[in-house]
């Protein structure tokens, strides 16, 4: 059953998902819904490390996109006050890395969000992320529905 599109999360796709630094790096927005996101990257050769893997820098900025579309994606405006990855797993040049982020907890003002970040075609578990957000208020009633 697919929810209709509010302007928030038309917001999260068209606005934070394709900000200039996510353009840069190839993010691609793959779907998008109340307090969900889900964005992939292909790893290309300069995005690698000195052991031919995926630099951290690049998984991390996948994982960060992911957090902060979903978080922008329920109305209002959210930004990330912290966040902590863990690398499980190392991706070689031209896997496709696909990274989702669900709430944990959502409050008033506060979110607290898992992003995992997996390998496609092979869902290795590249990395988990751990983010905290902050999301200013917006009309109560709207935030109830």
């Amino acid at each position: 059953m697919s929810h209709p599109e509010t302007d928030a999360v038309r917001y999260a796709r068209e606005v934070v998902g394709k900000d200039p630094m996510a353009v840069h790096l190839g993010i691609e927005v793959l779907a998008v819904e109340e307090n969900f996101a889900r964005v992939a990257l292909s790893v290309r050769p300069e995005y690698l490390n000195a052991l031919d893997r995926a630099h951290g820098i690049t998984v991390y900025a996948l994982a960060d996109q992911a957090l902060a579309v979903a978080a922008n994606s329920a109305g209002g405006s959210a930004g990330v006050l912290e966040s902590k990855i863990n690398f499980l797993n190392g991706a070689p040049e031209g896997a496709r890395l696909v990274a989702e982020a669900h709430p944990v907890e959502r409050k008033w003002t506060i979110g607290l969000w898992n992003v995992e970040v997996r390998q496609e075609g092979t869902d290795t578990l590249i990395a988990t992320c751990q983010g905290l957000t902050y999301h200013k208020p917006i009309e109560r009633e709207k935030a109830k529905g």
